[in-house]
């Protein structure tokens, strides 16, 4: 089934909006939590409680992936519901253009009370110096896509301890204890208020963890003595061979055996600390009254390889990277207990959600509704998931790029380097250790993935060029001006904005 087809058939099945009043949003991602890595995934170290009750309480979208594995990619999809490509966002460390159709446009204009809180990272003036304001603070207006609320939130860091955020103004304000907590605090007592007022609200609450630095000290002592002397098992997919086309963000650590364990440690126990958070939302909005006609969502924007296939970090095709948690809870609506197996991706979550919610998608978004498999109720899905490796982790390097096609059987990926092609049938190897694009028996199934994903890089207009290639042509000064649809963006119109808080002007770029 083609995109076309599959929106005739998602259209035609589609069930009616709600109309018993608007009901609230609470989207909360964590920051590098793989599927793998929670409790009702199957994974016997993980203290998840609430994120496993979650998971029996609505919906386990099982299948759900990153389409783009890395931060900035993700929450561009999550934004504007369209694929990286389409949004020029081909690596970290750049600032999506305000010109999209946003999700927090719709929200506001809906008459929600919105309310952002936590790491933002779509906002950037240069690679680094995350710690300066113009690096850090993001505009009042447009750059805020639509989050015209509560805004608490900052670009980017992970220093779960003092970490910085800011509300409307250049003063930069500092969490209270651990950063999670704190941010979570603040989206009770936000859920309380509009709760009483009777006014709808969606909040969106990013939290850091579990994303590195993974030292004892970006963690609290309760979940840290829950694994300092818990031994950790690599997976059976681990190597001590380096990935040759990984980045700089990928390269294992030396003693990696040694090392990658006690880092896990660190990641578990923060993983912890966020299910404990999870609990008080989730009680909150019991006691607000609201538990019913609230649609809670929880998910994380990519997983980590600790060593997986001779990697680390994310930015890469492999199930470690690419799966995350997906569940959905809507009492109302959601049948307790639900799993979907679809094929859902980034760019699906922005049009599913809003349809959910009886609030118009807008016309530019890419991804699919899967509003009736949210609810139980199956339907029309796409054959496969279209996955874009566009360069480094954050710098403008080259020889990284990658492709790949995934559906419920196969992966199917290539590097631009050397044209270097993997096919896995991941569903009877989920580690994914035996490559059958070099096996004579598999030829034709490889050729009928190089096919599929030659339609889906046509389909959008992805030429498959180099990391440099994009900074050259997509982008200025770390403003994305241009992308894969055609549509170019106006450096100095946007500029104006950033300028007013900003006089000094735009460092130098860093080519």
């Amino acid at each position: 089934m083609n995109r076309r087809e599959f929106l005739g058939a998602a259209a035609a099945a589609a069930s009616p909006a709600p109309q018993q009043g608007k009901p609230n949003l609470v989207y909360v991602f964590a920051d590098q939590l793989g599927y793998q890595r929670c409790g009702y995934a199957g994974d016997e170290y993980a203290r998840t409680p609430n994120i496993d009750r979650l998971a029996a309480q609505g919906c386990n979208l099982r299948q759900a992936i990153s389409n783009t594995p890395v931060c900035a990619p993700y929450r561009a999809s999550l934004m504007t519901g369209k694929c990286q490509s389409s949004t020029g966002m081909v690596i970290n460390e750049l600032r999506l253009s305000p010109e999209h159709e946003c999700f927090g446009h719709v929200l506001t204009r809906s008459g929600y009370q919105t309310a952002y809180i936590g790491k933002w990272h779509l906002w950037a003036n240069q690679w680094g110096g995350h710690e300066l304001p113009r690096n850090g603070f993001v505009p009042p207006g447009p750059y805020r896509l639509g989050f015209d609320g509560l805004w608490a939130a900052y670009n980017f860091s992970h220093d779960y301890y003092g970490a910085p955020y800011y509300r409307d103004t250049l003063k930069r304000l500092t969490w209270e204890g651990y950063e999670p907590d704190s941010q979570t605090t603040l989206a009770i007592d936000f859920i309380r208020q509009n709760a009483k007022a009777n006014r709808p609200f969606a909040v969106f609450l990013s939290w850091g963890p579990p994303h590195d630095p993974w030292t004892w000290k970006n963690v609290p002592e309760k979940y840290a003595d829950m694994y300092r002397r818990v031994n950790l098992p690599l997976r059976p997919n681990f190597s001590e061979t380096q990935d040759p086309y990984g980045d700089g963000w990928a390269r294992l650590p030396e003693n990696p055996r040694t090392v990658i364990p006690e880092r896990m440690r660190v990641y578990y126990a923060q993983t912890a600390s966020i299910d404990y958070n999870l609990g008080r939302l989730m009680e909150a909005l019991e006691a607000a009254g609201v538990s019913k006609n609230t649609i809670l969502v929880f998910t994380s924007d990519h997983g980590e390889m600790f060593g997986s296939h001779g990697r680390m970090g994310k930015y890469n095709f492999y199930e470690e990277a690419i799966r995350v948690p997906f569940l959905v809870r809507w009492p109302a609506k959601v049948p307790a207990k639900t799993v979907s197996e679809a094929l859902f991706g980034a760019p699906d979550i922005m049009p599913t959600l809003l349809s959910m919610m009886g609030l118009p998608v807008p016309r530019g978004v890419e991804g699919h509704d899967f509003s009736r498999h949210v609810m139980g109720q199956g339907g029309a899905e796409p054959e496969a998931a279209f996955l874009q490796g566009m360069g480094t982790t954050a710098a403008w390097r080259d020889g990284t790029e990658w492709r790949a096609v995934r559906d419920h059987d196969y992966t199917y990926a290539v590097y631009r380097r050397d044209g270097s092609e993997l096919l896995f049938h991941h569903r009877r190897d989920p580690y994914q250790l035996v490559n059958l694009a070099q096996d004579r028996s598999h030829a034709a199934t490889l050729k009928h993935y190089r096919e599929k994903l030659a339609a889906m890089r046509k389909e959008r207009n992805d030429n498959f060029e180099s990391c440099t290639w994009y900074r050259d042509h997509w982008t200025r000064e770390r403003n994305i001006i241009n992308t894969a649809t055609g549509v170019k963006h106006d450096l100095a119109k946007l500029d104006r904005i950033a300028r007013r808080y900003f006089p000094e002007g735009i460092p130098a770029p860093d080519r």
